[in-house]
């Protein structure tokens, strides 16, 4: 063994025997690689179900923020016009010399709050559900409604039509709190 040249003569008689021993048990196999039908079936079956529940809940979270949103700022929103209207009300009743301004005050705080309320809408960009956006709706057409009516208010004018605005919006007013989650 200390013989560097029969050493490294055996080193390379090991190698040699190696490799042959090695190529001789690497066998090729015949035919296509292909996956298999049933795990790619269910490995489908669980992508799409994964996918459709992560939509879901992405859609789920959009429509609570939308209620959320829209729901809590809409008795502030329409409060206003409320108390304003009514001061309207009991300046038109006692012939109030201040009854243009509070009449223009009360019809332009429900245009405004008719505007917030539809831009609150719009922006849910359909994430609110059907019959709530569309209890909103009413709101905004019976707000501007009434303020259209208001306007036109004189202290001779009938007040049959005001009365039946007014009356339009308390109910739309009414169906949305009632439809909106108990905060």
């Amino acid at each position: 063994m200390r013989n560097p040249r029969g050493f490294g003569l055996m080193c390379a008689a090991v190698a040699v025997a190696t490799g042959l021993l090695v190529a001789g048990c690497g066998n090729r196999v015949d035919g296509t690689a292909a996956p298999n039908a049933a795990e790619v079936s269910a490995y489908k079956t669980e992508a799409a179900a994964s996918s459709a529940a992560a939509t879901s809940s992405r859609k789920a979270a959009a429509e609570a923020k939308a209620i959320a949103d829209n729901c809590n700022q809409f008795p502030g929103i329409t409060g206003v016009g409320v108390s304003k209207y009514n001061e309207f009300v009991d300046a038109h009743d006692s012939n109030a010399p201040d009854y243009v301004p509070k009449r223009d005050a009360a019809a332009g705080v429900l245009e405004d709050a008719a505007n917030q309320v539809e831009t609150g809408v719009n922006q849910a960009a359909g994430a609110l559900p059907g019959d709530l956006a569309g209890k909103f709706t009413e709101y905004v057409n019976a707000a501007r409604a009434l303020a259209g009516a208001t306007r036109g208010m004189t202290y001779t004018a009938p007040v049959g039509a005001l009365n039946d605005a007014s009356k339009r919006v308390n109910d739309a007013r009414n169906a949305v709190r009632d439809s909106c989650p108990a905060r």
